[in-house]
């Protein structure tokens, strides 16, 4: 595995939409191994294909929701599409992409998700409060979109450093 560098805001490639991915192939399983290291590295809780600049319709997830003293695991999503969601929440996010700057968005408590595996099989998975904004966040990215432009306002530093993450 490998790390790989982050496209950043400013970088044109982050707001491109991508390509279905139709080979399951070595090289795919290295660019999903090499974003888990990424995201590893980087302690965030999802990454998008775009993000590290292949437009490939591919992400991978942090579950968070895990029950005590069990170990939070990867959800890798190829080709995912929402095919349900209810709910709202409304709190902080923040991205890899656009490093150190957070912003209230809202979004679905609750999420499903069908996508292909790294081998091309077909599942569903659920996912709800973190993992389904996480689930919403990523398969934007595959659509070019980043979550600065469905804020409906930025935190100001003063916001930041007293911990406010939800109105």
């Amino acid at each position: 595995m490998a790390r790989r560098n982050i496209l950043t805001k400013e970088q044109p490639g982050l707001y491109k939409h991508c390509r279905p991915v139709t080979d399951f192939n070595a090289r795919l399983h290295q660019l999903l191994d090499d974003m888990a290291d990424t995201l590893s590295t980087e302690n965030g809780v999802g990454l998008a294909a775009p993000q590290v600049g292949v437009l490939r319709r591919a992400c991978i997830v942090l579950e968070t929701n895990v029950p005590e003293g069990e170990e939070e695991y990867l959800i890798e999503l190829v080709n995912p599409e929402i095919v349900e969601s209810s709910g709202e929440q409304y709190g902080a996010e923040g991205c890899l992409s656009v490093p150190g700057e957070y912003g209230l968005v809202r979004r679905p408590m609750f999420v499903k998700v069908r996508a292909q595996d790294r081998n091309g099989e077909f599942f569903e998975v659920e996912g709800e409060g973190l993992t389904a904004r996480c689930f919403c966040h990523e398969i934007d990215h595959l659509d070019g979109i980043v979550f600065t432009s469905k804020c409906e306002r930025m935190l100001t530093e003063e916001e930041l450093e007293k911990g406010v993450v939800e109105e």
